[in-house]
């Protein structure tokens, strides 16, 4: 269970929720100083330390907003008569602090996606040039995202969808991006959002502008392009096994009731002497 109220501190519950780390700076503790991943994981925790700082500031701000508001709302607007704006400079600094924490959240979505990369396993090998071009992976010269679809990753988004259910959230609260199941939970096998985004931008997926991005989420589907991609990548191991059983089916001879019985290649039989 995530230890951080995403209300309260959403850039350490965003770290969490990607990490499974209570404390974001625990992301390069375990690290030598210098290491990519002591260097990355500082600009993680760092970001998520700016998000939460700022949020604080917003909140606050947002509740003396209320303060000034509530004689309003309770119906107290003779006393209010001369005022040169309501909420003077609150309101400037609240739309000030809501586009700094928007540009913290997006420097905090670049730092997380830096130090997946930097996971074990996630640096494998591009695929050969005949395997990206069955998953559709032909890209125009200067892209920086193939990561995003390296390894497994694609297949594994592109199953997601077929299972059905996914959708492309973004939060109205804090402008993070995320993933949902049709259960409305996180996927399994994991699905990353920036993964998605590039199959979208591949002509690969469909994400349906018609629904809300913040709830309930937009639901992704396959275009013909990402069904012919997904049967391109899908193991042929259950094909080639079928082949190999046929053709041994037909090789084997028909044998005798008792194999014992058969003589031997190359030996003739000696007929017993009676006694």
């Amino acid at each position: 269970m995530n230890p951080h109220d995403a209300a309260k501190r959403p850039g350490a519950h965003l770290v969490a929720e990607e990490f499974g780390v209570e404390d974001p700076w625990a992301l390069s503790d375990s690290h030598p100083l210098r290491d990519p991943r002591d260097l990355v994981g500082r600009m993680v925790a760092e970001a998520a330390r700016d998000v939460d700082e700022l949020h604080g500031e917003l909140t606050r701000a947002a509740q003396s907003a209320i303060e000034l508001l509530s004689p309003i709302a309770e119906g107290a607007h003779a006393s209010m008569r001369g005022w040169d704006g309501i909420l003077r400079t609150t309101g400037p600094q609240i739309e000030l602090l809501v586009a700094r924490r928007g540009a913290a959240y997006e420097q905090l979505d670049r730092a997380v996606a830096a130090y997946r990369r930097l996971l074990p396993g996630a640096d494998a090998a591009q695929p050969s040039k005949a395997a990206a071009r069955n998953l559709g992976q032909e890209q125009a010269p200067g892209r920086d995202d193939d990561w995003a679809v390296s390894g497994d990753r694609q297949l594994r988004a592109l199953e997601a969808v077929e299972a059905g259910g996914l959708r492309f959230h973004q939060s109205a609260a804090y402008g993070y991006i995320f993933l949902s199941d049709g259960r409305g939970q996180r996927p399994n096998p994991d699905v990353w959002p920036e993964t998605v985004r590039r199959l979208v931008a591949d002509g690969l997926l469909d994400q349906d502008p018609s629904e809300n991005l913040y709830r309930p989420g937009q639901l992704l589907s396959l275009t013909e392009k990402g069904a012919a991609a997904l049967r391109e990548a899908r193991p042929a191991s259950p094909r080639v096994s079928a082949a190999l059983s046929r053709s041994n089916a037909a090789a084997i001879p028909s044998t005798t009731a008792d194999p014992a019985a058969a003589p031997l290649a190359g030996m003739t039989t000696v007929p017993t002497r009676s006694r």
